[in-house]
């Protein structure tokens, strides 16, 4: 049986130095409920050094992901406020290992969510919507894993990007998708690669919770699912997300010397 809290701490740590480590499995199997205990854990160490739960993120929402992972379900993992990115800001890449976007919608909820959602209730637990993009980063090497490896990683997620809220939830169906570095298209696609409809990631957000007896308060950011495949992140460059009828969201990307976030801490 593979020690939670050693595996946690692997991780955490390779997430603070942005150093990749080998997979988890490479020494042992487990199985994903395991992953989702060492997942747990690796986050409670970051909330034991002040973080806080801001919100969730769904994978593998799109039928492609699945059956290239040779899966049949949905992962989720865990948004804190130190992952926050401005809309226009810079981001700096020194504390990623080998980082890459998504474009996707990000959900803010208006009501906690107790218990699994049906497709008509959804939206009356909705605040907003608002066009987003992820930064994933696999802490492994060569963004190499298993799906129990993904999951002890907290999905790769390591930070999000989310623009202008609206209201209008209409929209979001097969609404086109445009992923821009400098200027050039370099991923398109739609909404409708989000398990058909966007609204459908809240469904299963509220279903994945519950199983996990979690509860999602008010004011709970939900990052959807990836609308297009995710694209490498270069210093120096300028990202921007395109949601038709929703909006746009942009960064920069930069690369300074200094301390990582480890040394950061020792010093606070």
């Amino acid at each position: 049986m593979i020690d939670i809290e050693a595996a946690a701490r692997l991780l955490d740590d390779a997430a603070l130095h942005a150093r990749a480590i080998n997979q988890l499995t490479a020494t042992e199997d487990f199985p994903v409920p395991d992953a989702y205990r060492i997942q747990r854990a690796s986050i409670e160490r970051r909330v034991q050094r002040g973080e806080r739960r801001v919100g969730i993120k769904l994978g593998f929402t799109s039928r492609a992901k699945m059956v290239q992972m040779g899966v049949d379900s949905l992962i989720w993992g865990w948004l804190t406020d130190t992952m926050l990115e401005d809309d226009g800001g810079r981001v700096d890449l020194r504390r990623f290992i080998h980082p890459r976007v998504e474009p996707e919608v990000c959900f803010l909820t208006r009501r906690a969510i107790e218990r699994p959602l049906t497709a008509l209730e959804a939206k009356d637990y909705l605040e907003a919507v608002a066009p987003a993009m992820e930064i994933i980063d696999s802490r492994y090497q060569d963004f190499r894993f298993t799906l129990a490896d993904v999951v002890a990683d907290n999905c790769s997620s390591a930070g999000l990007v989310v623009g202008n809220w609206a209201r209008d939830f209409d929209g979001l169906r097969n609404a086109g998708v445009i992923l821009r570095v400098d200027g050039r298209d370099v991923q398109i696609g739609s909404t409708g690669a989000i398990l058909g409809h966007p609204l459908r990631a809240v469904v299963e957000a509220s279903r994945l919770a519950s199983a996990s007896e979690t509860v999602l308060p008010a004011g709970t950011l939900i990052m959807a699912g990836a609308a297009t495949a995710a694209h490498p992140l270069l210093p120096g460059s300028h990202v921007q997300a395109v949601v038709n009828g929703v909006g746009e969201v942009e960064f920069t990307t930069c690369l300074t010397v200094g301390q990582t976030v480890a040394q950061n801490l020792e010093e606070a």
